[in-house]
């Protein structure tokens, strides 16, 4: 059964046997490009928070609820659903937390979390596959029925004049406060990157700033996360589980046909999707002690834009993650200048664009690109920061600027978002 869903998944597949894959070489070799790349922005503009310990300490705790988001997402977009309520579901995740973290603890608040959003995905599941509702409809509907009951509930539950939970510091906003959640720190090694860092020496500085994120106070929930993104990776892409779930959202009557339960597959993927998607909810209320009111601030959205930037991949979804939660965390840390710094970084990227389009023989999109390049650079030279107001949208104006150049070389699922009822192919 395994060989002919192989063999249907790649039929319903276009053009794969066209597609370069990148190889090992060429992934740390564009890695190496980049961290040249970034240290050589960092000595140029001397904006030191570029690639500090804090800055990507910041980016990986902020990377990580939108990373969840995506994963989950593609989770369930690989068996054909969208799933446009991801920021409902963080919603309920974060709120689940927030109730139960402040009575038993931040891991049985990570628990919560994952069933609150588990909730939700059932609730998508169920209007969805069930009964065949559109996937962008009933995403709509999870949000705002999510919004609404979050509220509600936190009136009654943390907000009730009286009550314990006001007593321990709730209102109708939040929710009582809840205990840290562990970090981990690699001794000794941590302490020597830190030292390396404050040396400033190019690249072998900044190479120790971005490490020493990555061993200094980090979280447990940042390594599950980590290890749910391998995982996904291995049980969908690896196993015989993963290929019927993506066969699923490939050709679900050619699956049927071959004794697939479709049905089955669709609802397993949409609790996953939500589950994900409500443990990073919940990683936004144990970061910060407690549930609030807004907490999602939209990531079930730009969790949605790394799916797709990541091509319905894990590693492409890490990558986007990583991306918006460096643009997030920097907005938050250091604002106006290394912002500035960016537009600098920025025009280079798009001159290297314009070069390519033109090599390609095409002229307009060469052209647009640099022009961009050249505002860019004028734009640096003639002011020493950007308006404040900027440097707060600069996570959703990145989203914008990566989808629109991206778009043309994404595939998404060819069943994704179609409906499908059992025994079609009859």
């Amino acid at each position: 059964m395994s060989t002919d869903l192989k063999s249907a998944t790649k039929l319903a597949v276009p053009g794969r046997g066209g597609r370069r894959k990148l190889t090992y070489p060429w992934i740390l070799l564009i890695i190496a490009v980049g961290l040249v790349a970034v240290s050589a922005l960092r000595a140029i503009t001397g904006a030191g928070d570029l690639t500090s310990t804090g800055q990507f300490g910041a980016a990986l705790s902020a990377a990580v609820p939108i990373g969840l988001a995506g994963l989950g997402g593609l989770w369930s977009e690989r068996a054909g659903v969208v799933n446009i309520g991801l920021e409902g579901m963080m919603m309920l995740g974060s709120f689940a937390a927030g109730w139960v973290g402040w009575q038993h603890g931040p891991w049985a608040a990570a628990a919560a979390g994952i069933l609150g959003g588990a909730l939700g995905g059932l609730i998508h599941a169920v209007a969805t596959v069930t009964f065949g509702v559109d996937h962008i409809v009933s995403g709509v509907a999870v949000n705002i029925l999510a919004l609404g009951a979050t509220q509600y509930l936190a009136t009654l539950w943390f907000g009730q004049e009286g009550s314990a939970a006001m007593a321990a510091g709730g209102n109708d906003k939040q929710s009582p406060p809840m205990p840290d959640m562990p970090t981990f720190t690699v001794p000794g090694l941590s302490d020597w990157l830190n030292s390396l860092e404050g040396h400033h020496w190019f690249l072998v500085s900044d190479v120790a700033g971005i490490l020493g994120a990555a061993v200094t106070n980090v979280s447990w929930l940042t390594l599950l996360t980590i290890g749910l993104f391998i995982g996904t990776f291995y049980l969908l892409w690896r196993s015989a589980f993963g290929l019927r779930l993506r066969s699923c959202g490939e050709a679900p009557i050619s699956a049927e046909t071959l004794g697939v339960n479709v049905y089955s597959y669709k609802y397993a993927a949409v609790l996953v999707s939500g589950a994900l998607a409500g443990l990073g909810g919940a990683f936004l209320s144990i970061g910060v002690h407690f549930y609030q009111d807004g907490q999602t601030g939209g990531r079930g959205y730009i969790g949605l834009a790394t799916m797709i930037f990541g091509n319905w991949r894990p590693g492409g979804v890490a990558m986007g993650a990583g991306l918006f939660g460096f643009m997030d965390a920097m907005q938050l840390r250091s604002g106006g200048p290394t912002v500035h710094a960016l537009l600098l970084g920025l025009a280079a990227l798009l001159a290297v664009l314009a070069l390519l389009r033109l090599r390609a023989a095409k002229r307009a999109q060469a052209a647009v690109s640099a022009v961009a390049a050249v505002v860019l650079i004028g734009w640096y030279f003639l002011a020493d920061t950007v308006p404040l107001e900027l440097v707060e949208a600069s996570p959703y104006i990145a989203t914008l600027l990566v989808l629109a150049l991206f778009s043309q070389r994404l595939r998404p699922p060819k069943a994704n978002g179609r409906p499908y009822r059992r025994g079609q192919g009859a």
